[in-house]
């Protein structure tokens, strides 16, 4: 005669699966947190980076466009390091890596070696941008919106955290720039501990769910650069990252210039980046009940062309206002996610389309940074670089209308015979 366990060894919360649950929210919240401080610490403290290693205008522009080089570079290897080795395992490698990169570049010595440390750091940043719509997809199939409301609500978190804190942490901690950049090495490192013992789950627990993800594997990859769709996310994605990359990079520098201190124009771009804490968890969950994600993208890009007006017609007078609206247009960015998530129905489709969204769109962006650094440095002001973000607003609009229509990239191309 069989003997039923004990309730309590039947309880589900004690089951191994439900705590490797549990520990995927930790390391997926975590991970999110460390994807942008790297970027936006060194947007806080960029004058005096610059002034320490003796940058110009144009070399800055340069450093504020490794991020998006790096993004699309590194993003690419991500799905194939992800079938190799298993997605937990690369974003475990990921946060390794981008807490050496944090620890690298204040003390590598010339700006050579700070790009070769934010280049590790933002490797490590770049495959887990990649791989997380693929592991909320593979391991929360029932919860996309919401579990990529959270990733995003906590990436918008670090955002902002480091943005608001980097400089009186700095001053905390003696006035050096090197001592207040090389602090967020100790969130990274954190990020590593829940990720660690999953680097070994390669996909769900249940046989029919091994089934299928084995036989999504196996299926021939999809001729992606045959869909509309994902060209019209790749661009979208592109152009939503040059918006961000420069508003991370400059915008404390835009108030500084016209009379604001160093410490408000770091809360200013705090600011901007906590408006993605509650808008990153609303929206997705809003974008996966609605048919068409085009209206939402017309409602942020309205937001970004009104903060880009009030910059260029009275940055100093009315900048909480136009932290506010250009926090609300940054929220592009989960959105993108969430269409990765919803522009294909497996997660090998999804590991594709995010690597080609994402690194296609991470090269688009090259440019804008480092071209707002070369037009604000030969036209002495910042009228014509602000011009040119409202001119990339238009396209974004209308490329992210395309990307939010209701359809697939499976509907759009088939596996090569």
């Amino acid at each position: 005669m069989t003997t039923r366990p004990p309730a309590s060894d039947r309880s589900p919360a004690r089951s191994p699966r439900a705590w490797t649950t549990r520990l995927f929210v930790v390391g997926i919240l975590l991970a999110a947190v460390n994807l942008r401080p790297a970027i936006t610490s060194l947007g806080a403290l960029l004058e005096e980076v610059r002034d320490g290693l003796g940058m110009s205008g144009s070399v800055a522009g340069l450093l504020t466009s490794v991020p998006p080089l790096c993004f699309a570079v590194f993003g690419v290897m991500a799905p194939r390091l992800a079938r190799r080795f298993g997605p937990p395992a690369v974003v475990c490698a990921g946060m390794v890596a981008i807490t050496a990169g944090l620890l690298i570049r204040p003390y590598a010595g010339g700006t050579a070696g700070f790009l070769a440390g934010s280049a590790l750091a933002l490797m490590g940043i770049a495959v887990s941008n990649v791989l997380m719509p693929v592991i909320v997809k593979r391991w929360f199939p029932d919860r996309v919106g919401s579990m990529t409301g959270l990733y995003s609500m906590a990436l918008a978190a670090g955002t902002a955290i480091a943005a608001a804190v980097t400089v009186p942490m700095t001053d905390a901690l003696g006035g050096g720039w090197q001592t207040g950049l090389a602090v967020w090495a100790a969130l990274a490192a954190a990020a590593v501990l829940p990720w660690a013992p999953l680097a070994r789950d390669r996909g769900p627990a249940t046989p029919a769910d091994g089934t299928r993800a084995r036989a999504e594997q196996e299926r021939p990859a999809l001729r992606i650069t045959r869909s509309r769709t994902a060209w019209a996310l790749a661009v979208f994605f592109g152009l939503q990252a040059t918006a961000a990359y420069i508003t991370m990079g400059w915008m404390a520098q835009i108030f500084r210039d016209a009379g604001v201190s160093a410490g408000t124009a770091g809360l200013l771009l705090a600011v901007t980046m906590v408006m993605g804490v509650p808008l990153a968890f609303v929206i997705p969950r809003v974008a996966t009940r609605l048919p068409h994600q085009g209206p939402i993208v017309i409602v942020l890009g309205v937001c970004g062309l009104a903060g880009y007006a009030g910059l260029y017609l009275a940055p100093a007078a009315g900048a909480w206002a136009w932290a506010l609206l250009l926090g609300v247009s940054n929220c592009a960015f989960p959105l993108a996610l969430t269409m990765v998530g919803m522009r294909s129905r497996t997660g090998a489709g999804v590991a594709q389309l995010s690597a080609f969204a994402q690194s296609t769109g991470y090269l688009i962006s090259i440019p804008g940074p480092l071209l707002v650094g070369v037009l604000y440095q030969s036209s002495g002001g910042w009228g014509v670089p602000i011009l040119l973000m409202v001119v990339l607003m238009v396209p974004q609009m209308a490329v992210g209308w395309l990307a939010g229509r209701d359809r697939t990239v499976e509907d759009e191309v088939s596996p090569p015979a």
